[in-house]
């Protein structure tokens, strides 16, 4: 029997460790959890742990489980490949979108995101690595498309996002890590501020948080495999 509970103090332990390993803040990095195709009682548990933020890459599932947990004051992240059919969805019920590689959906989302409910925060996906089978924008287009993101009225533009190739050596994570970290402050430095790197996951937290990953995403070592 899965113990969400236990999990997260144990991976909340671990974060914590690399932080300090990092020489970083440990409160600067935040756990995500993961929760597609999770029950909603493993989302519960979680919850009663204090655990506020879940991703979820289906759009019905997850306004399903917004739905069973309105009343309890959690964070809602999108994390799939966003088709622009289902962008008023996301943008009515969600709070971050970690997945925009395109203006289009960038622009729909900021056309249909509730003015009540103020800005949605969003994540440029960058292709770090020539997957073809990945979505993302390319490095070369990044500036054009956060300049566009920027200037939306209701998306505010808080970092990138990227899910590199599985690589199996520590030094050899790092390496697309480092690359987004510094494709972020390039774009602070062209006047685009950005406090937001969502990179790492079960395999590789520990790469993402010595490059300064500010939101490590974990599923299945949380909530146990899914159904």
């Amino acid at each position: 029997m899965i113990k969400v509970t236990e999990n997260l103090e144990i991976i909340r332990e671990l974060l914590a460790t690399s932080a300090i390993e990092a020489e970083r803040d440990p409160q600067a990095i935040k756990l995500l959890a993961v929760s597609k195709k999770q029950s909603i009682s493993k989302i519960i548990d979680a919850a009663s742990a204090g655990q506020r933020d879940f991703g979820e890459n289906f759009v019905q599932e997850g306004l399903e489980k917004i739905t069973q947990t309105r009343n309890m004051n959690l964070i809602w992240h999108f994390i799939g490949h966003l088709q622009n059919n289902k962008t008023r969805s996301v943008a009515e019920n969600f709070d971050w979108v970690h997945t925009i590689d395109n203006p289009k959906t960038a622009r729909r989302l900021s056309e249909q995101r509730p003015e009540s409910l103020g800005p949605l925060n969003i994540c440029l996906q960058i292709k770090v690595d020539k997957e073809p089978e990945k979505f993302g924008v390319d490095i070369s287009q990044l500036p054009e498309l956060a300049s566009i993101c920027a200037q939306l009225p209701n998306v505010t533009l808080r970092g990138l996002m990227c899910l590199p190739a599985v690589r199996t050596k520590f030094i050899d994570q790092r390496i697309p890590f480092k690359q987004l970290k510094k494709l972020a402050d390039e774009l602070c430095s062209s006047g685009i501020d950005t406090d937001t790197l969502s990179m790492g996951m079960s395999g590789d937290y520990r790469a993402a948080i010595f490059e300064g990953s500010t939101i490590i995403r974990i599923g299945t070592a949380l909530f146990g495999e899914r159904h």
